[in-house]
């Protein structure tokens, strides 16, 4: 079968280098776009990571594509539809990164509790004042958290062990797990009144879309602290803007942002913005989160640590085999 496989650093594509026996794969550094998407026209399978956006206009342009092995957990980038209507099947990695996802989101948390960012600022100009620089404890804070999947069970456990009360919301509650964690479930609007932090751990799908807006920043505690690592559009950014401008939100840390891919390609946007239809106040925002001082925002690192990477690979390996055997495996859309 003829592979490509899109965006892999030197190192990664030696994990793939079993499939070469059989297949006809060739790997690009680059992302997957409608650019450079009709140089591989005869491809039957192809691997990508969340930057490549896999839509219409770059997936018309295979038509022998019979299988997508993204190389992640989410599959928003990839045009559902389309994939349905000409039966090309789509594999995810269910499970690589669950806590390490989950100690992301106390790097945030401790990078904002205890000021790290400006700490270290101010003692590499020379500057060893403690001004200012006041942070706030995690014991006996409330934790809310949304979502109780593999990530959000990790982020119950850490937070546990670092003595704080932990409330969560699911649109499937699981009560046996309330028992072994030492958790207890709430309602939506319970959990935002009540928690001191706020994590989010959903996928994206219209159901999530802004699922944290103005609404929900007004029922929010007053100098509540927002950690997202989920996916961006799980969180309105012009209504968290207003909620830090205001103080609703004390702080946030986060690992994705709506537009991110377009920040990524500024060129990019400069050259076809009004062609493309970018959110241009989604993006505005954006900028202003990147530059607020009581935010912190990682480039949808969280996932990325070399055990984690290893297990996405392998998986995605073994995905593209059982595939090719006739035995998919992981299927999802």
């Amino acid at each position: 079968m003829n592979m490509v496989i899109f965006e892999t650093e030197d190192w990664e594509r030696e994990v793939f280098k079993d499939l070469n026996a059989n297949h006809d794969v060739r790997f690009r550094p680059d992302r997957l776009t409608k650019e450079n998407a009709g140089e591989h026209a005869n491809a039957e399978v192809v691997s990508t990571f969340i930057y490549s956006d896999l839509d219409r206009t770059v997936l018309e342009q295979m038509p022998d594509l019979k299988m997508i092995a993204t190389r992640s957990t989410g599959f928003d980038h990839i045009d559902l539809d389309y994939c349905r209507e000409h039966n090309v099947l789509i594999a995810n990695v269910p499970e690589y990164g669950e806590c390490t996802v989950a100690e992301h989101v106390f790097a945030l948390l401790l990078a904002l509790s205890h000021k790290v960012i400006q700490a270290v600022d101010r003692t590499r100009r020379g500057d060893f004042s403690p001004q200012g620089l006041q942070g706030f404890d995690l014991i006996g804070r409330t934790m809310g958290v949304v979502g109780t999947g593999s990530i959000g069970r990790c982020v119950i456990r850490i937070a546990r062990g670092f003595g704080m009360n932990v409330i969560a919301f699911d649109v499937k509650p699981d009560e046996e797990l309330t028992r072994s964690e030492g958790f207890s479930y709430a309602d939506m609007n319970d959990l935002l009144s009540r928690s001191d932090v706020i994590t989010l751990h959903v996928p994206a799908n219209p159901k999530t879309h802004h699922l944290i807006s103005h609404e929900q920043f007004e029922k929010m505690k007053n100098g509540a602290v927002l950690i997202n690592t989920s996916r961006g559009t799980v969180v309105d950014v012009q209504a968290l803007v207003r909620a830090l401008s205001e103080g609703k939100v004390a702080a946030a840390g986060l690992d994705v942002l709506p537009e991110e891919p377009t920040i990524r390609e500024e060129a990019e946007l400069l050259r076809s913005v009004f062609r493309k239809g970018y959110d241009l106040e989604t993006l505005l925002a954006d900028h202003i989160l990147l530059r607020l001082r009581n935010v912190i925002i990682t480039p949808h690192s969280a996932f990325n640590t070399r055990e984690a990477v290893e297990r996405l690979l392998t998986t995605t390996r073994e995905n593209i085999t059982a595939f090719a055997r006739g035995e998919p495996q992981n299927i999802v859309g």
